[in-house]
């Protein structure tokens, strides 16, 4: 059973957006939080932007604040995160997470083994 499949990534010009989407299975979604993380080459995976689905408040790591937003549609279990003003640093693998049944959001962690998706790949050419 797939639970969370990510899209929307590809290649960009710095300074271009891309718009990331997230679709979760109805259970998956009503752990009540969905994140986003990436992971470039040679670097460990970094949570960059969390939503709580039931408030819709947000977190976002001090790298993309200001520049990425995350949203949701609850109609459609779909998390969405749109990359504005992409920077070639950006450049990474970009993966949608969300808790397991007993676990939670605290900020960008996510406690014990999320679930994850298969990722989807951002390029920012310079």
């Amino acid at each position: 059973q797939v639970l969370l499949v990510e899209s929307g990534g590809g290649s960009v010009e710095a300074g271009g957006s891309l718009r990331l989407s997230c679709a979760a299975s109805e259970y998956t979604y009503r752990s009540g939080c969905m994140a986003w993380f990436r992971q470039a080459p040679g670097k460990e995976r970094e949570g960059i932007a969390t939503i709580y689905t039931r408030s819709g408040s947000t977190y976002y790591a001090d790298s993309v604040k200001g520049r990425f937003i995350i949203s949701q549609d609850n109609a459609k279990n779909t998390v969405y995160l749109q990359m504005n003003s992409l920077k070639p640093e950006d450049t990474a693998m970009y993966y949608c997470a969300a808790p397991e049944a007993d676990g939670y959001c605290a900020g960008l962690v996510i406690s014990g083994e999320p679930i994850w998706g298969r990722g989807t790949q951002v390029t920012v050419s310079s």
